[in-house]
Parts: C-alpha cells; structure tokens; sequence
C-alpha cells in the first residue's frame, strides 16, 4: 500500500528524525554517548567522579548535575557570544568550572574572576582549571552580595548551594564581597547565577550596569514574586539592554493553580 500526500509525508518526516536522533550524538563534543548518558544519571552523587572533558580529567560529584551543566553551557551554548580580544569576564557563580572552561576555550585571551563560595565546589573548581591548564583566571572563595560581609550559607556541595539568612540547619558563614566594587571599570560579560541573591544583588549594581556589555543572570524566584523579575526587567532595560528570556525548566504547567 502506498502512502500519499500529507499522512504519507508525516511518516517519512518522523522517521527521518528518529534516525537524525539516533546517528546524530550533539553529545559527542563533550565525549558523552548515548549510554554514558544513561551511565552519568545513575552515579552515586556521594563520591568523586572523573570524565574527560577535550581530554583533560574534570570532576564533579552529581553526575545528573554534570549531565546537565555540559547540556547548557557546551551543547546548547547558552554563553555564546561576540567579546573582544583580551575580554574581562566575571563568573558569579562557578560552581566546578565548567561555565570557566568553556569561556576560556572560547575566548583564550579573556581574564576571567570566578566566585564561588561552596566549600565542596570550589575545591572542584580549583581542580579543574588546574587540569584543563587554564591562566589568567582568579579564582575567589566568596560569595558576592550587597556589602562586604559575612553571610550566612547553605552550603549543599552542588548548584543549590546559596545564601540563606533564615537559621535552617546546615547553614554556615562564608566570606561575601560587593559586586558593586568590582564593576567600576569595563566589564565585557558579567553571569550572575547566585542561586536567588540576584535580585538584591542587580539592584545595588543598578547604576554600574553602565560599565557592563553582555550579561547573564539565572533567575531563581518563586511563584509570588513575579514583581521581583518585572523590577529586575526594568533594571536591565533602564540599563541599556535587550532582553532575551529562556526558561531553563517548566517548573509552573499550570500556574494559574499552582
């Protein structure tokens, strides 16, 4: 029986993606098959892990969470962008290094401050610039915040690590420094990802965004706190910049009951 028209041409669109998907790995840059997918996302997240990463050994404890950051920052590539030649870049945030490698591979000649206060983190982060031979890059065990402080810290060893001033268990107190004192001269790409201090955070750097070309922020608010993101909207756009909004997971199907 032969198929015609559009039913006919369905099918043979469907099964030529199926065959994209299974011959076509947009893993295999980051040396990930399809079963070390399956591999990653059942290892125990108490112990250390190695992969290499264009051959040099990278750590990371979570291997969903390592799925994960080498999905957005390596495949989907969600810091590609045009900077200058000899670029200064401020991670807030680096969590193990990956969102660093992937900018200095990138961008070779940038100078790159990388925050990161997570205790469990950081000592990642400072192993993996190491093995992937990466210089110019300063590396700091703090976290950045609105004055120069001690704060206090849920330190979870993997992204959910942030600020927390409500006295839950688990808390502890880091060392934070003022962003504000580090965007006085030119920055070419400022990455706030600072797990829900973002929003105190852009409204004491209002006024220095001036000094900032690209930026990227991960915002971490709830569902009642809408006016928070339409407040760091206007920031950015008093600011001078065009907005691209991507939503990293659907975490409200139906928000008007959630």
């Amino acid at each position: 029986m032969a198929y015609t028209g559009s039913f006919g041409k369905n099918i043979t669109t469907g099964i030529t993606k199926k065959l994209n998907r299974i011959f076509h790995n947009p893993y295999s840059k980051v040396n990930i098959n399809w079963f070390s997918i399956k591999y990653l996302k059942h290892l125990p997240s108490n112990q250390l892990h190695s992969h290499k990463l264009f051959n040099n050994p990278t750590l990371f404890y979570d291997g969903h969470e390592f799925l994960h950051g080498l999905t957005e920052i390596f495949v989907e590539e969600i810091y590609k962008q045009n900077l200058p030649e000899n670029a200064v870049i401020i991670d807030c945030g680096a969590n193990i290094g990956l969102s660093v490698i992937y900018l200095k591979r990138h961008f070779p000649t940038a100078s790159i401050t990388a925050f990161e206060p997570d205790n469990k983190n950081y000592e990642l982060l400072e192993k993996n610039v190491q093995s992937h031979n990466l210089s110019n890059v300063a590396l700091r065990k703090e976290a950045v915040w609105i004055e120069d402080t001690m704060i206090r810290f849920l330190e979870e060893g993997n992204m959910g690590s942030k600020i927390e001033q409500s006295n839950k268990s688990g808390e502890l107190l880091v060392k934070a420094v003022r962003l504000k004192n580090f965007l006085q001269t030119k920055v070419d790409f400022l990455k706030l990802d600072i797990e829900g201090a973002e929003y105190q955070v852009l409204l004491d750097i209002k006024d220095d965004l001036k000094n900032v070309n690209n930026l990227f922020v991960e915002y971490h608010g709830q569902f009642d706190q809408s006016g928070e993101l339409i407040e760091i909207f206007n920031i950015l756009k008093n600011a001078g910049f065009s907005i691209y909004i991507k939503e990293a997971t659907s975490v409200y199907n139906h928000p008007f009951i959630a």
